[in-house]
């Protein structure tokens, strides 16, 4: 084979020239596709001189890529703020309430009436909460003696006894130591039973079948409370009479005619409807404000947790609330 000439030789060094810069070119072109693409990531600050190091292979040894920084957290709620946000959820919550009590009293007034639930519910607030009423009716009308038979004997008037247990227990006593009872009891149970049946889902289930849950689960419970209450009252009110009674008789040596004539004598028409209007006010308070939290239920099974709670503790601030003006009123109507 012959040696190449001159003319061969240029022809391939102009294509080695050719050729490198074609790939100068094209890695002028990625560096420069890389930079725009780097500076058009959020958070990023570099500057061109800083992007060009970064591009060429350069970052060892020029300045290093300035990060943006993490955002500051936002500043913390104020008082006020938190203040105003309790307030508002316990408006909505007072609106709701409020609502649903006057829907479960106008249902009583537009049929379907669902009377067997009404029944149902009668048997279990009322023969269910026999048993605490009269242990704990029994156990205050004792405990009324007690207390004030040493006062009653350093005047000797141990006939009075019989006045002032009657009295405290008709007008006070009897409704309000009754409501405490049954919200303990069943408040909670509304709460828990409804907020069951909304975990699960049942709520749901009859809105879907056409069926309204209020008119179905709140009013029965609600006309049922209502109506009980009364007589629940007079059973405590009777049965605390037996054991101021036996404690008389046992500490003061009184006689069963002098004790139940002087107590039966002490009562006027105003106390009886003071003692008989009180449970009706405290029957409506305890059944709507069960079904209500129970209604409201969240979170699942500890959801129902927290709607028992709150069920029995505020229908029985609310009854104790309600008392002191409900015992104005009353003795300002009858004058007592």
């Amino acid at each position: 084979m012959g040696a190449p000439d001159d003319g061969s030789v240029s022809r391939g060094h102009c294509g080695v020239v050719i050729l490198r810069a074609s790939c100068a070119r094209r890695i002028s072109l990625r560096r420069s596709a890389l930079r725009s693409a780097w500076i058009s990531l959020p958070g990023c600050s570099l500057d061109d001189a800083h992007c060009g190091s970064y591009a060429s292979g350069d970052a060892l040894g020029g300045p290093q890529p300035r990060f943006h920084t993490m955002p500051e957290a936002s500043e913390a709620p104020s008082i006020l703020s938190i203040l105003s946000g309790i307030a508002k959820r316990e408006i909505l919550a007072l609106q709701d309430y409020s609502l649903l009590s006057l829907q479960a009293v106008l249902n009583v007034f537009m049929p379907p009436a669902y009377w067997s639930d009404t029944l149902e519910q009668m048997d279990l607030i009322g023969v269910g909460s026999l048993p605490i009423i009269l242990a704990a009716s029994l156990s205050i009308g004792g405990v009324l003696v007690l207390n004030t038979a040493s006062q009653f004997q350093r005047f000797g008037m141990t006939d009075l006894t019989g006045d002032a247990v009657s009295l405290a227990l008709v007008r006070e006593l009897g409704p309000t130591i009754t409501a405490l009872l049954v919200a303990g009891r069943n408040a909670s149970g509304m709460a828990s039973e409804l907020g069951s049946m909304v975990v699960t889902e049942q709520v749901d289930a009859m809105r879907a079948l056409g069926t309204d849950p209020i008119r179905k689960l709140v009013t029965p419970r609600v006309i049922a409370t209502i109506f009980i209450m009364p007589l629940l009252v007079a059973v405590f009110d009777f049965v605390g009479l037996v054991g101021g009674f036996i404690a008389s008789y046992f500490t003061l040596r009184l006689g069963a005619v002098q004790f139940w004539t002087r107590a039966i004598d002490a009562l006027e028409f105003g106390d009886l409807m003071q003692g008989f209007t009180k449970p009706i006010v405290f029957g409506f308070i305890v059944a709507t404000v069960g079904c209500f939290q129970g209604l409201r239920v969240r979170g699942g099974t500890q959801g129902v947790g927290r709607a028992t709670t709150s069920a029995v503790v505020i229908s029985s601030v609310l009854v104790l609330v309600s008392d002191v003006f409900l015992a104005k009123l009353l003795i300002y109507m009858f004058q007592k």
